[in-house]
């Protein structure tokens, strides 16, 4: 769970000695808890009661403790949430402090570490010094993924009935995580800056490119670098837009049941996005089998692509995102025109996208009904 900025945690100290005691493997009691730089000049912070009531993030601690009848002094430090410098997530904390302590004892004359931790909810703190990898533990959920829905049709070419219906509850399933929103503007500005610059997109995505494709040179991949870096400074403005996505909402990551049930998996990047984002990682597949089908955005593929966006505008009246999505739609464009990830892309499908990208990164506004002349140089 995110905690909020200025949240102070209940540390007992008998949660810290049982942690202490654990790490050093001998008894350990604590006689003084103070802030760093003031241990000389202030009052500890009380123990009397048991609890150190003063305890808050992002401020250095001096705990003097007794191990083996010797007096040692030692630094629990965190980080704070607040800023928009990348720690704005528990998960960026984690990160940094594990690297930390991971680094420190490296480097000559550099302070020890001696562990890494975290707290939980009752308390306690739980040493992670020892962690070599982390790992993810979910529940089962049966299930077929969307994408053979997609296989089905560009092989068959026949709408059914339930199609339109999947369709319309994937797009109303956005429409609904959508509409909860949030005020904290650096996560905006950040979310556009890791489109362009992570390295899981766009940015990314263009460095994964061999060098001789066969469809895009250099030359071209700095334009759409260029184009992509132009769009940040526009995008990152509109922080009204910010709201809850799931980041990475494509036919692989969705999960259909029976009729319209389904589940998604693997939320990426953040609770907090721009809304394109998500729509542009689902639409540009209906794209994609397209153009491998057909050679343009056409027959079922278009009824689908359109039911979606109409669907979603009428229920939403988001017509500003006809504005914004253009470097989304970029991105999922380059991740199903790379050659690591569909190698067997013919080279007309994957000059089709490469133009794609370029022409829509020129555009002011998507213009939903007319895809297709975007297709071409």
């Amino acid at each position: 769970m995110e905690r909020n900025e200025g949240e102070r945690i209940l540390l007992q100290r008998e949660r810290l000695e049982e942690y202490l005691s654990a790490l050093f493997g001998e008894k350990v009691d604590v006689t003084r808890v103070s802030e760093m730089g003031a241990e000389m000049k202030q009052d500890p912070i009380d123990l009397e009661e048991g609890d150190l009531k003063g305890f808050g993030y992002g401020v250095p601690y001096v705990i003097t403790a007794k191990v083996c009848d010797v007096t040692r002094k030692l630094v629990l430090g965190t980080l704070r949430a607040a800023g928009g410098f990348g720690h704005d997530h528990f998960s960026d904390r984690a990160a940094i402090l594990l690297w930390q302590h991971s680094a420190f004892s490296k480097m000559p004359k550099h302070v020890s570490s001696l562990d890494v931790g975290a707290f939980v909810g009752d308390g306690s703190l739980n040493s992670l010094g020892n962690c070599n990898e982390f790992f993810i533990l979910t529940e089962y959920v049966e299930g077929k993924l969307y994408h053979e829905d997609l296989d089905r049709l560009k092989r068959f070419k026949q709408l059914e009935r339930l199609d339109t219906e999947r369709c319309r509850a994937l797009s109303d399933y956005l429409v609904q995580i959508h509409k909860v929103k949030s005020r904290k503007s650096e996560l905006y500005v950040r979310r556009i800056r890791e489109l362009v610059g992570h390295s899981e997109c766009i940015m990314g995505l263009l460095d994964s490119y061999p060098k001789n494709t066969g469809v895009a040179g250099e030359k071209e991949l700095i334009r759409i670098e260029e184009q992509c870096v132009k769009w940040r400074w526009k995008l990152k403005k509109l922080t009204h837009r910010l709201a809850q996505v799931h980041g990475d909402y494509h036919p692989w990551n969705i999960l259909f049941r029976s009729s319209v049930d389904f589940t998604v998996l693997d939320r990426s990047r953040g609770e907090w996005g721009e809304p394109a984002d998500d729509i542009s990682a689902l639409t540009v597949n209906y794209l994609f089998y397209s153009l491998q089908a057909h050679g343009s955005l056409t027959g079922v593929f278009e009824t689908l692509f359109q039911l979606f966006w109409k669907n979603y505008l009428d229920k939403t009246g988001d017509e500003e995102i006809l504005s914004v999505v253009q470097p989304f739609l970029a991105w999922r464009g380059l991740v199903v025109a790379s050659p690591i990830w569909y190698p067997d892309l013919s080279v007309e499908v994957r000059v089709k996208l490469l133009n794609f990208i370029q022409n829509i990164l020129g555009t002011e506004k998507l213009d939903v009904k007319s895809v297709n002349s975007y297709l071409e140089r």
